[in-house]
């Protein structure tokens, strides 16, 4: 009957999402890994459509550097590294530093938000969740954020999260009671704001309101209309 596509962030580092940033067990990290070794499929963005390669995966991943990248294929990069580093060159060249998986705290999730009639039930269906390079990391020379790719949250659903022991919410009041990855995304044991409300321009609410503060109020209003509606949902 009613269906709204939402994107929300997520920032790692707050205390409510600490559960999925523990030591060992960072979501950022069990995704990165899966994806280097083929085990789910990650995309250039949160419409899914696009898949990334392992070598494109790994190009985003890389620190920048001032250290000229070198191409073993190509005849012109081995005589310049010959020239800068002698015989030796392949053992010589500074070995390509990556972002580790304390470093990438900053999440979206696209989702969902359905009212079944049928059923008379507001439906949270999350459809991705997406990596980024945070503006603020001391390595991003750039200071943008970027992302690093998607991943379809049915696919990390049933191929990654289940009955894995990596893929859990790390409870720290209570360490028997960790939640696997997808109870807990089900179950919304997450901190999280809205970035962007579906609209026909595609816009985030910081295209639409290009002052800080009023994004942050928009952020908060879009987030109450949904109570508000979820409210209201008896009537119906």
């Amino acid at each position: 009957m009613h269906k709204k596509t939402i994107t929300r962030a997520l920032d790692l580092r707050e205390k409510q999402n600490e559960g999925l940033f523990a030591k060992n067990y960072e979501l950022p990290g069990l995704l990165i890994d899966a994806a280097k070794k083929n085990k789910i499929t990650a995309y250039d963005n949160d419409s899914l459509a696009l898949k990334l390669t392992s070598t494109e995966l790994q190009e985003r991943l890389k620190i920048p550097s001032a250290v000229p990248s070198i191409n073993v294929n190509n005849p012109a990069d081995t005589v310049d590294a010959f020239i800068a580093y002698g015989p030796d060159w392949r053992f010589q060249i500074p070995a390509v530093e990556e972002y580790l998986a304390n470093d990438l705290y900053q999440l979206e999730i696209k989702e969902e938000i359905i009212f079944d009639k049928e059923k008379s039930k507001l439906i949270y269906n999350i459809l991705s969740i997406s990596l980024f390079i945070p503006a603020d990391h001391p390595a991003n020379i750039k200071g943008l954020q970027s992302i690093v790719a998607s991943f379809s949250f049915d696919e990390l659903k049933n191929n990654l999260f289940k009955n894995n022991p990596k893929a859990i919410s790390y409870n720290t009041q209570n360490e028997a009671q960790h939640k696997n990855l997808a109870d807990a995304f089900e179950l919304r044991l997450f901190s999280s704001y809205i970035v962007k409300v579906s609209n026909a321009k595609d816009y985030y609410l910081a295209d639409i309101y290009s002052d800080q503060t009023k994004g942050i109020m928009a952020s908060q209003w879009a987030a109450n209309e949904l109570l508000e509606y979820e409210h209201h949902l008896w009537e119906y």
